[in-house]
């Protein structure tokens, strides 16, 4: 760790001297950028075709050992064999290479050292290093054209140089939190070992913290220079990517002086999967894998995401994705007092307590359905992407209210997609359609819970059963009815009834699960989305990859 922060601290002092000068202040990502990047990835930027497709360079390299003929236009690169024509004119069609530059990161050219030899030597040609794609998961993979010639490896070298610095959003330099304590304490490595030689090839310098304590990337967050950078990446989990999202937006609101409404983050956030769910990750990269995730930030993918705030008595908890009220709150307070215990096992521990003792909460549930294209959760996606304000629901729409008996209660608005649910816990939802998903489970047996429980492991169904609604919403109020006491200390006389439900003791707190983290809250709670609030590295994805499953239940 160590290490780390003095690599990082030279790579500020060296960027420092040659930075004496001030630089202009660089422009903030704007949700047209975001579009336009997007529209980049999936091949739908409208340009002249003779401008787009029009060879700028054409010239013989050796691909393995066989020579090709290489083509360079603006977007792609093309290699084809040279075969010698047949004396019978029976020459076979020969199948092109294709390279998109939209997915090349790095170029460097090829030289001959002799061993301990730092600098020169004699050229040999030309890498490319580019991605390829293998489901949702990203691979580095490389292209290399062999040709001695100096002079025409260093011109095919500088125009590809050249338009590579013309595509939107890849960042040159990024603020890097790595906390070394999440999960199985392998975030560092996975940094060190998946990570910098990414960013190092791809010539993006790191300013590196490595965290403390809980709290530490938000005090950083607040006090440092933003304009230095293209943007923040965190290594870690689920917690550790909620507070720093959460800073985000806090420091927007303090550069933008409004203390009141939310501000649109001002950096994009690229996130290395360092926890034990990873939701978020999941949720825009389809995978857990740090190599995936580099390779979005490096080649500047931009995806705009929707956060919630979460309040409770008019003051600001925090903000976030996905809060649970109710059994997600109780396991994971259960979870938090055997910290000693693998991730995994402490998982199912707490599931099979909290199942064992299994009890309803008595609240009063109201929700402001969304304005979309459609009221349904299970419609389609509204694809306008001019709320820049956000509406002010209060006023135009009345509020839906129900009191009584719910297991469970879960407020999400993204996906939240993890290798325990493939589809997601909110999987008609999407990561910018400026709602969340509410879903509600009223009082039922165990049994009946287990199986929708099971279900989310599954395709689909786990919103069939008659104790389960599900709305798409914009604002959520909950208050837990607090009249009598309950204990959480278990005792083995207590005995299961499932109408009974949990009651607080006047005063005391309930435990919300928010982002992965345990959060203990007395009052009512309200929640707000906010539509588009945060741009994170990544794409928007319909399914994550199923590595594990829990036999727990």
């Amino acid at each position: 760790m160590s290490e780390l922060e003095t690599e990082a601290q030279g790579e500020l002092r060296d960027s420092g001297k040659q930075k004496k000068k001030k630089e202009k202040e660089k422009p903030r990502v704007s949700e047209e950028e975001v579009e336009e990047n997007k529209r980049e990835r999936e091949g739908k930027v409208e340009k002249k075709e003779e401008l787009s497709e029009s060879v700028l360079m054409r010239g013989i390299f050796k691909v393995g050992k066989k020579s090709h003929d290489i083509l360079l236009t603006r977007t792609r690169l093309t290699w084809t064999p040279i075969i010698p024509e047949s004396p019978t004119g029976d020459g076979s069609v020969q199948q092109a290479g294709v390279v998109l530059l939209q997915d090349v990161f790095a170029v460097k050219v090829k030289r001959r050292r002799a061993v301990g030899q730092q600098s020169g030597g004699a050229v040999l040609g030309l890498a490319v290093f580019h991605c390829r794609r293998r489901g949702r998961r990203l691979e580095e993979d490389a292209l290399h054209l062999h040709n001695a010639s100096a002079e025409h490896t260093h011109s095919w070298y500088n125009t590809l140089k050249e338009l590579l610095t013309g595509f939107s959003g890849r960042p040159r330099y990024v603020k890097v939190f790595i906390n070394p304590s999440s999960h199985k304490k392998e975030a560092v490595h996975i940094y060190r070992d998946s990570v910098a030689p990414l960013f190092k090839m791809a010539d993006i310098r790191t300013d590196i913290t490595v965290t403390d304590r809980k709290g530490h990337s938000l005090s950083v967050m607040k006090e440092c220079k933003l304009d230095e950078y293209d943007g923040v990446v965190c290594v870690g989990g689920d917690g550790s990517v909620a507070e720093l999202c959460h800073a985000l937006v806090l420091r927007a609101q303090l550069d933008a002086n409004s203390p009141e409404k939310p501000v649109r983050a001002v950096l994009p956030l690229g996130i290395i999967p360092a926890g034990s769910t990873d939701v978020v990750s999941c949720s825009v990269h389809g995978v857990r894998d740090p190599v995936t995730a580099a390779l979005h930030i490096v080649l500047g993918h931009l995806q705009q995401v929707d956060m919630c705030s979460f309040s409770s008595n008019g003051q600001l908890l925090r903000y976030g994705f996905s809060a649970m009220f109710g059994f997600g709150g109780r396991s994971l307070a259960r979870a938090e007092k055997k910290r000693w215990m693998s991730s995994s096992r402490r998982r199912e521990y707490a599931l099979v307590k909290t199942l064992a003792r299994l009890r309803p909460e008595d609240c009063q549930l109201s929700f402001l359905s969304a304005k979309t294209s459609s009221s349904s959760l299970f419609g389609h996606r509204d694809q306008s992407k001019d709320q820049e304000q956000e509406p002010e629901y209060e006023v135009e729409e009345s509020w839906m209210t129900n009191q009584g008996l719910y297991l469970s209660i879960s407020i999400m608005s993204i996906p939240c997609l993890s290798p325990h649910a493939p589809q997601g816990l909110a999987p008609n939802t999407s990561l910018d359609n400026g709602s969340a998903s509410l879903i509600a489970v009223g009082n039922a047996s165990r049994s009946e819970f287990i199986k929708h429980l099971k279900r989310y492991s599954g395709s689909s169904g786990q919103f069939s059963f008659p104790f389960v609604e599900t709305h798409s919403v914009s604002a959520v109020k909950i208050r837990p009815r607090s009249l009598i006491g309950w204990f959480e200390e278990e005792s083995d006389e207590e005995e299961y009834s499932r109408n009974t439900p949990i009651i607080q003791s006047e005063g005391a707190s309930f435990p919300w699960n928010i982002d992965g983290e345990l959060v203990e809250i007395a009052n009512e709670v309200f929640i707000r989305v906010h539509p588009r609030l945060i741009i994170l590295y990544g794409e928007e994805v319909d399914e994550a990859e199923s590595t594990v499953s829990c036999s727990c239940i």
